[in-house]
């Protein structure tokens, strides 16, 4: 039996200004991180895990 989706929340990046520029939106999958193309919604994502997002992100803040 398979089971029913599950509604995800899909958030942009802070760094966004809402002009149409490159954005990034990550959703919490439970025990994934979802990303995807703000600007390609119903598009492809990838899924990454919560260390490995908090890795990248901490990276990221360290520039």
């Amino acid at each position: 039996m398979s089971q029913p989706p599950i509604a995800v929340q899909w958030r942009r990046s802070s760094y966004s200004n809402g002009a149409g520029g490159e954005c990034v939106e990550v959703a919490d999958l439970h025990s994934m991180v979802g990303i995807r193309d703000s600007k390609w919604p119903s598009g492809s994502h990838i899924a990454v895990r919560h260390g490995s997002w908090a890795r990248f992100v901490t990276s990221l803040r360290a520039q």
